[in-house]
Formats: C-alpha cells, structure tokens, sequence
C-alpha cells in the first residue's frame, strides 16, 4: 500500500524515495541527539522520517525528524497514535538532501509553520546553513559552527552541527 507522503490538500499519493547514505546517516545523528535530550528532560517524543502528520490545511507532510511536547503526546488517543495524527508537531527538522530544491524546501517549511508547528529547522549541509523558522519571528539563517538553540520549544536543547554532520 503507497501511502500519502509531503502531499498538499489537492495531490494524490506517491511513494518515498529512499535517501542517500550520508543524508541517512546525518539525519541519523539529528535524531540521536534530539532523542538524547529528549530522554534526559522527558519532554515529549521523538518520531523520525516515517511518521506523517495530517495538518490543518488537510496536508499531509512528513519531517526528517519531528518532536511533540508530552502533554500533547498524552492528549492523542492510542488509536491516534497508531495512525497519522491531525496535528502539526511542535518541533520539525528538515535535512536537505543533494537532490532537493532549497525553494521547494523552504516552502515546505513555512506551510510547517503556517499549519501550527513552533519550531522548525531547514538544514542544509552543503552551504552549511541552518534556516530557523518560529511563527511570528523573522526567519534566522544560522552557520553550522554557530550552537543552534530549542528556544523556548526544546528547552535546554542546543547543538552544534559543525559537531555531529558530515558534510
């Protein structure tokens, strides 16, 4: 069965490509340390690139990496939780990848925004920038040598990509 992946309130269903090694792989060691944190503050969960998100805008998007606060967690019924929930994450990572457009990529990322997300990271490894997007607040671009802080959305959560990527 091919399910729904990125696709906009009027697009059918298409399959997902799988990614390259060290896509795969850095994106592995976003999910490590957001999962890391996440552990030590038991905030909330942690859902890597195969969970969707039916949002507001009936969408349904996928992130590379995605965080929902605990009380929010707590609030989804078991049956919500074992489907695509209708919510938008509080926390996206988007992780650019050798075949993707930054324009199309930064679309994304403001309908993650738009639709209730808090917090969201466009990261591109081959400028080795970082695009931050919070509702209400200029988009910040940050370079990978600068510490990335979770603001008030990760609380206590910082990283420095230059530290854990390759690229």
């Amino acid at each position: 069965m091919v399910l729904p992946l990125n696709i906009p309130a009027h697009q059918y269903f298409t399959d997902k490509t799988p990614t390259f090694a060290l896509s795969s792989s850095n994106n592995s060691e976003l999910i490590t340390e957001i999962g890391i944190w996440n552990r030590q503050h038991k905030a909330g969960k942690v859902l890597e690139s195969n969970g969707g998100f039916f949002l507001e805008d009936s969408s349904m998007r996928v992130p590379d990496v995605a965080w929902i606060h605990i009380d929010r967690w707590n609030a989804l019924s078991k049956a919500e939780k074992r489907s695509f929930p209708r919510m938008a994450p509080d926390f996206v990572i988007e992780l650019k990848s050798e075949t993707d457009a930054l324009s199309d990529l930064q679309a994304k990322m403001t309908k993650w925004v738009e639709n209730g997300v808090r917090l969201a990271w466009l990261i591109c490894p081959d400028s080795q920038t970082t695009y931050i997007y919070e509702l209400g607040k200029p988009q910040l671009i940050m370079h990978f040598e600068e510490t990335l802080s979770g603001g008030e959305v990760l609380v206590a959560f910082s990283v420095r990509l230059s530290d854990i990527l390759e690229y």
